[in-house]
């Protein structure tokens, strides 16, 4: 099934694609002409032209340009051919700008996202395509969260995926991560410098992690390796993770944290801002950065997520007494 088909390129390319939720970019004309050209070539299987633009991490995921032409086959077979345009946008990312196109095919029942993340020198960063998503209905809408929450990190951080919209936020579709966040540091334009295929490269790696607030140490994991970025490890999910309940039917998440980096153990008492450990590359993640959701259980996948408003701290600069933040934000404490 089509699920199954784009399981593996989601898998990288949730970690590559981010598309702040606001105004087009300056650059949008270009870039909507770029993404319709790259969307052709796509549909009708022109390899020849379109695997020389993609990044070499990209390249890496097909392996060879016969690699990208089973793709295309799978895409043909599954969604048959594109039948309408339901929409298409073009948002800025870091320093370049995303194509996103929604469409109907012939052999599928609903909208399609065709999405690329194209540099500014044309370069493809990130290419996704999947049904379009519907967010995970919830009863919590409206909830205010009861504990003093603050970010679980010290300096800025580049929100990845934040939101209550599935475009804004693609864990909004899972009911358990109904509001969760994947935090990164992103410095002029990029999440790394130097070589890509090293966890050292990116910025967040290694940063501390600290507790969004006070509670006991409910579950602790800390001896999974860190993956090789574009790789990814999907059991378990969580990678190495802390759980803290926080006494009031909240649960903190935190995960894909560094191998040996885990600092507390089953049962300890924590306090905001003590430092659980370092970020990391572990569990089902293609690059390093953190996870975080609240729910109502300490079981993962066996809850409702909850909103997580955070207190005091910067949003691109400005200062929020109590907020989610959301996809595209510079955030700090």
């Amino acid at each position: 099934m089509i699920r199954a088909l784009i399981k593996n390129l989601m898998a990288l390319l949730v970690l590559t694609v981010a598309v702040p939720a606001n105004a087009q970019g300056a650059g949008a004309t270009q870039v909507r002409q770029s993404g319709r050209t790259y969307t052709q070539w796509l549909y009708n299987g022109v390899v020849d032209l379109l695997w020389p633009r993609l990044a070499p991490k990209l390249q890496a995921h097909f392996a060879t340009p016969e690699g990208l032409h089973a793709f295309i086959a799978q895409i043909k077979t599954q969604l048959g051919r594109e039948t309408s345009v339901v929409r298409e946008r073009t948002l800025p990312w870091l320093d370049g700008e995303v194509y996103h196109r929604t469409a109907t095919f012939s052999r599928f029942p609903g909208p399609v996202w065709v999405q690329w993340t194209i540099a500014p020198d044309g370069v493809v960063q990130g290419l996704l395509v999947k049904p379009e998503p519907a967010p995970a209905p919830s009863r919590h809408l409206d909830y205010q969260t009861r504990t003093p929450l603050r970010l679980p990190f010290a300096g800025e951080w580049f929100v990845f995926w934040g939101g209550r919209s599935v475009m804004k936020n693609y864990h909004a579709a899972a009911p358990d991560q109904r509001f969760a966040y994947d935090f990164l540091v992103a410095r002029e334009g990029g999440t790394h410098s130097g070589d890509p295929s090293s966890n050292q490269s990116y910025f967040c790696f290694g940063e501390p992690i600290l507790a969004p607030g006070d509670g006991t140490v409910v579950a602790v994991e800390g001896s999974i390796a860190d993956n090789i970025p574009a790789q990814m490890n999907y059991r378990p999910s969580l990678g190495n993770h802390v759980i803290i309940d926080h006494g009031n039917g909240e649960h903190s998440f935190l995960a894909h944290l560094q191998r040996g980096s885990v600092q507390v153990k089953l049962d300890d008492t924590v306090r905001s801002g003590n430092r659980l450990g370092r970020c990391g590359n572990s569990g089902r993640s293609s690059e390093p950065h953190l996870h975080y959701h609240l729910q109502t259980t300490p079981r993962f996948r066996a809850g409702e997520g909850l909103p997580a408003q955070f207190l005091d701290y910067q949003a691109d600069g400005k200062t929020v007494a109590r907020g989610e933040p959301t996809r595209g934000q510079m955030v700090a404490p």
